[in-house]
């Protein structure tokens, strides 16, 4: 059985971006086409209603381009459950109640048992300062955080 993925929209934006000039976005770039291409028949991938939200917003070339990648892929629902963790998220101040989306994805992943969130958002998701934070709350109403993580973190080499 595949372990389960969740992929959060700005891996899709640096799947589908045209080529950056900037050196780290140039990277994640090549490191995120990488992992589509070599790892992820590997998992079973699922997105969110709020990431196809998400990913369809902005020029309608590039918006057309991120939703037909994910076409093919599952689409979790937000529950009610997963609207309370995320607000639940913000009251114990484990995301910023400026960041509503980042709490969602976290929590529409955790109320779903995917075990991996696969993001580039480093600042609110994949943080080492909020992993412990997120992991505690997210214990303390009964559900399993799932793996915050990075394209460049999860290959899998089997």
């Amino acid at each position: 059985m595949l372990k389960t993925v969740y992929i959060e929209s700005s891996v899709i934006s640096y799947l589908t971006s045209r080529p950056s000039r900037d050196v780290v976005t140039s990277a994640r770039q090549k490191i995120t086409i990488e992992w589509w291409k070599s790892y992820r028949d590997c998992y079973e991938l699922f997105i969110s209603e709020l990431v196809i939200e998400e990913i369809s917003s902005g020029n309608a070339v590039a918006a057309n381009s991120r939703l037909a990648v994910v076409e093919n892929i599952a689409v979790l629902v937000a529950t009610e459950s997963a609207r309370n963790l995320a607000k639940t998220l913000i009251g114990e101040k484990a995301i910023p109640p400026t960041n509503v989306e980042d709490a969602m994805h976290i929590s529409i992943a955790a109320v779903q048992g995917i075990e991996f969130l696969l993001t580039w958002n480093f600042k609110h998701i994949n943080n080492a300062n909020t992993r412990q934070k997120l992991d505690k709350v997210i214990k303390a109403v009964g559900y399993t955080c799932p793996i915050l993580c990075s394209p460049e973190e999860l290959i899998n080499d089997q």
